[in-house]
């Protein structure tokens, strides 16, 4: 099952818990990734990411908020050009390894194939890039919720959110967990979200929390092995000769085995 673009719409900008919600979010984000530290970036969000990316439109070199089509599409931001994306979930408009900072909400529990979904965020993700995703806490009140977005879909545990980025071969950079207050429109709780939220982070062992939120990093590993064909000789074994040729493959030379000068004690400019 899917969330519905209106319905998120309405939450996230209309409701008083959802304002409270996003601002809570937000904060969290931006306390991470910090709109200055993020010039000149290519800044991404899919789900419903979009109320994360608006700090960053000012300062990233792009900013794409890809909405996956079951759940819809809108115009965002209001009131300037737009750049919002429908797409599929598993196929995104993006070049392979353009991508600085990925934010994921209400994208990965909602998710028909969320291994192959975190597997094209691995692939539009640069290396050294980096991804938050915010998902609903099993253990929470939220994610019981049917009047609230987090109460549709798959909720997850922190070890579980680990756990299938792992598999996609992401690396743990932080992980934490956000919205501590009830999913009520009380004014009490509004009023009170941000204490509770610093309450929270001080003593999350005690107080259950509404988000679960994980960093990860896309870390690619240098060429090693067949790929790599430089030989360097050592300049020890130049001047003292090699007592027997060794055989070095050229780049060019399928199959066969090429001897380097080096390798058969020649000096540099010999014609020999």
């Amino acid at each position: 099952m899917h969330h519905d673009i209106e319905d998120l719409r309405r939450f996230y900008y209309q409701r008083a818990l959802g304002r409270v919600v996003q601002r809570i979010l937000r904060d969290r984000l931006t306390g991470r990734w910090r709109p200055g530290s993020c010039k000149g970036m290519n800044v991404a969000g899919f789900g419903f990411a979009a109320p994360m990316l608006r700090p960053y439109l000012e300062t990233a070199r792009r900013v794409t908020a890809l909405m996956p089509g079951p759940q819809g599409v809108m115009g965002w931001p209001a009131g300037l050009p737009n750049h919002s994306v429908l797409c599929d979930e598993t196929a995104w408009p993006i070049e392979t390894g353009s991508i600085d900072r990925l934010v994921v909400l209400h994208g990965l529990e909602t998710s028909d194939h969320p291994a192959a979904l975190m597997t094209e965020a691995w692939r539009a993700l640069g290396p050294g890039g980096r991804m938050i995703v915010m998902v609903p806490n099993r253990a929470g009140l939220w994610a019981a919720s049917e009047r609230t977005p987090f109460g549709l879909g798959r909720s997850y545990t922190a070890g579980q959110l680990e756990g299938q980025t792992l598999k996609a071969g992401f690396v743990t950079e932080w992980h934490g967990s956000a919205v501590y207050i009830p999913p009520s429109d009380r004014r009490f709780w509004l009023r009170s979200a941000q204490m509770w939220e610093r309450t929270g982070a001080r003593i999350s062992r005690v107080l259950i929390a509404g988000v679960v939120l994980i960093e990860v990093s896309k870390q690619s590993k240098g060429m090693i092995g067949p790929g790599v064909k430089v030989h360097v000789p050592s300049p020890l074994d130049i001047l003292d000769g090699v007592a027997r040729p060794r055989p070095v493959r050229s780049p060019t030379a399928r199959g066969r085995i090429i001897v380097s000068p080096y390798a058969r004690g020649e000096p540099i400019g010999s014609n020999g």
